[in-house]
């Protein structure tokens, strides 16, 4: 970041915008991996693209990109442990989470609002992270629920104003 904007009030005014909660997932051989992500966003209809973006520093992203496929899973507001048991670190959240692969292999965790499974399309350089962009393949999605939203570094859920 450039010394002309403070990280500190950086992070409190984007803080000030809401993002849902992701579950981006794949496989290391046998393995499921997953983490955590609110920037998570639609890309292009034509093609179908989706794209989110991973820290630079992050462990499990260069783990997942060696697929060279990842499905990304929407939670629910009901689904703030399940988030949480992928955000920290130690245990195995996998212990207690359901899933069945994508047909790239990926894991689809069905209690989730939506399932968007993606083959790697680019990782492109930004900054301190990388942006993922993904060709959608296969997409399920559940018609009940909301979806779990994150804004001012607390959970929250979306209410229609009407």
């Amino acid at each position: 970041m450039g010394s002309e904007i403070d990280g500190d009030l950086y992070r409190k005014v984007l803080g000030r915008y809401p993002t849902g909660v992701t579950l981006v997932t794949g496989m290391e051989g046998d393995e499921p991996l997953a983490m955590v992500i609110g920037s998570f966003v639609s890309v292009s209809m034509d093609p179908p693209l989706v794209g989110f973006l991973p820290g630079k520093s992050s462990y499990t992203w260069p783990r997942i990109e060696t697929s060279g496929s990842f499905c990304v899973n929407v939670l629910s507001d009901t689904q703030e442990d399940l988030s949480n048991a992928f955000f920290r670190k130690g245990g195995d959240p996998w212990k207690e989470t359901g899933w069945v692969p994508a047909a790239s292999g990926s894991p689809v965790i069905p209690s989730c609002l939506a399932s968007i499974d993606c083959a790697i399309h680019d990782v492109v350089d930004a900054g301190d992270h990388w942006f993922v962009l993904g060709r959608v393949t296969d997409l399920s999605h559940v018609d009940e629920g909301s979806p779990l939203v994150f804004l001012g570094g607390r959970y929250g859920r979306y209410r229609p104003l009407v």
